[in-house]
């Protein structure tokens, strides 16, 4: 695993999107396309305002899946990641060749069949990602299932990721918060050839410290990134401050 860190979130959005860009750059030129992961949430903000900058990118030759959807939740609502993802990248770069977003509001069963059967037929070749304040992978909140082979599952969302979602502005009240969601698995998302980890904001921090210096657990669900072959974090001083000046340097 690698570790970057940034002064600030701005840098840390410039140097992620740069290494995500190179390697889907380097994926298409080796095998003429590229299947990605898209993350939202305010932490990828910086990361996809920096990617869709981002020159040479043959965007006609990407397949884009997402991480994670509420269930139940409106397209139309603030924090639809549908519309996160439609207004904060989709529209702001040239078509790509297929995209495949989570619908949260029809019938979950055959929603999830649908996808998996599809990203079954694309290996992943670059997945941006970030991780909760409470160290959930997606929206795999601990304890998390690291044994579902299944590309995507139903989760419930656990009081704290709940918390933060409120917290970041999506939504007025907790009691609004959806307590389901539709999340990529966390052995899909190990199943990345490469993994692209953004993280800043203090808030962060403890999520960090645990994800890297603590035991591989499901207690803390991003821990398992450390057993990726290619996976880089990045963070910004204020989400690396509880690491050791060891693990810094």
């Amino acid at each position: 695993m690698k570790i970057v860190i940034s002064e600030n979130k701005h840098e840390l959005g410039v140097k992620a999107a740069a290494l995500a860009a190179e390697l889907i750059r380097k994926t298409i030129g080796e095998k003429g396309s590229a299947d990605i992961i898209l993350a939202t949430g305010t932490s990828q903000f910086q990361t996809l305002e920096q990617l869709i900058k981002e020159e040479n990118i043959d965007w006609g030759k990407v397949t884009m899946f997402h991480l994670d959807e509420f269930i139940g939740l409106p397209l139309a609502h603030a924090a639809s990641f549908r519309k996160y993802l439609k207004e904060r990248f989709l529209d702001k770069v040239p078509a790509l060749k297929a995209v495949y977003l989570i619908n949260g509001e029809g019938v979950i069963p055959e929603e999830i069949a649908h996808l998996n059967g599809i990203i079954s037929q694309h290996p992943i070749d670059v997945a941006l990602v970030g991780i909760g304040e409470n160290g959930h992978l997606a929206f795999n909140d601990p304890p998390a299932d690291f044994e579902n082979e299944d590309p995507y599952h139903v989760v419930n969302l656990d009081e704290p990721c709940r918390m933060q979602q409120m917290g970041e502005g999506w939504f007025g009240s907790l009691e609004e918060v959806p307590l389901q969601a539709i999340s990529m698995t966390v052995r899909q998302i190990m199943k990345s050839k490469y993994i692209v980890c953004s993280v800043p904001d203090e808030r962060k921090a403890l999520a960090v410290k645990n994800s890297l210096l603590e035991e591989v657990s499901n207690m803390y669900p991003a821990s398992i990134l450390q057993e990726h072959a290619q996976c880089t974090f990045f963070l910004d001083k204020n989400s690396a401050s509880l690491l050791s000046e060891k693990v810094v340097a």
